[in-house]
């Protein structure tokens, strides 16, 4: 059993560094980051009025899509404010206690939208695979407790984690070399064993966004299938580009985090700048590429897009 020798003085105040080595160019790196929030701030709040203005889009699959952006907003909120505010102010102070809410909205949020994009593949399979049913099995009553499970979810998995963070001692560093709080990063600098984060992080991990990515598999396996033994080549044509939208979404969502993994796990000479770099295009790229990808691919949202901004001009 691993014993630790600390001083009864725990730190309750950090400071976020940003991006190590990097420093001199926090002004710089600063300007995609200000410039992704700003896409994700207007696109996100603009495909909610949308969807929530007009009628004709409250069907399931842009309920879902609704869903998305208010996750995409409560992440980029959750980080980028505070990341500008050490480049710009060099304000890296955070509370413990603000430290423990970010790594909860951050973790919460990130497996809430694992878990749209689960509901949204399960959208397709009904629509493409039994489309005689589909008004009934995914019926407005129905979409409001997927929601509410997802939600449930997201905060039960991650409540303890405030807890395990909480408890621990920490009289080492209080600087962290990241842009945000996040649970092993903050977990790492304690002076106690973390033995007990560790696997009920990596079990969170595996009970959650890992089957989640297995169960989107298996549904779009079966969406393949059921679309290839369609009678006419322009039917699964129209089939597969009603799912052309979401698995850009997916493939924004997970391939950042697979890559950011294995680069933490294989690449032990990558500088710690680029860990961080790789951290951030996870909680960057999907709240700003999933309103350009759904604009640009779903006719209905595009049109009454260009509808409410026409109007907006004259």
């Amino acid at each position: 059993m691993a014993t630790f020798n600390y001083t009864d003085t725990s730190h309750s105040l950090f400071i976020l560094l940003g991006i190590p080595g990097l420093e001199d160019q926090h002004t710089w790196i600063s300007l995609p980051f200000f410039l992704s929030y700003l896409v994700s701030l207007l696109g996100n709040s603009l495909l909610i009025l949308v969807v929530m203005t007009e009628h004709s889009l409250h069907e399931p699959m842009y309920l879902f899509l609704c869903m998305l952006a208010t996750a995409d907003l409560v992440l980029s909120t959750t980080t980028v404010p505070k990341a500008l505010a050490i480049f710009w102010f060099h304000a890296g102070d955070i509370s413990l206690d603000g430290c423990v809410t970010q790594i909860f909205f951050i973790h919460a949020t990130f497996i809430a939208e694992s878990g749209i994009l689960l509901a949204m593949a399960f959208d397709r399979y009904v629509a493409i695979c039994d489309p005689l049913h589909y008004s009934t099995v995914l019926s407005r009553a129905v979409i409001t407790r997927i929601g509410l499970a997802v939600a449930l979810r997201s905060f039960c998995v991650i409540l303890p984690d405030v807890f395990l963070v909480k408890r621990l001692p920490f009289c080492r560093s209080n600087r962290l070399p990241h842009t945000y709080c996040e649970h092993m990063a903050v977990a790492k600098f304690a002076c106690a064993d973390i033995r007990v984060n560790v696997w009920y992080g990596l079990s969170v991990l595996l009970s959650t966004v890992v089957l989640d990515a297995l169960l989107i598999l298996v549904s779009y396996s079966l969406i393949l299938y059921a679309v290839f033994h369609l009678p006419s080549r322009r039917a699964w044509q129209k089939a597969l580009g009603t799912c052309g939208s979401h698995l850009g979404v997916i493939s924004m969502f997970y391939l950042p985090g697979i890559f950011t993994i294995i680069t933490q796990r294989f690449g032990h000479h990558v500088p710690l700048h680029t860990h961080i770099l790789l951290a951030n295009v996870c909680m960057l790229a999907p709240p700003m590429m999933n309103p350009i990808i759904y604009g640009i691919k779903t006719r209905q949202i595009r049109e009454r897009v260009l509808s409410t901004l026409s109007l907006q001009w004259k």
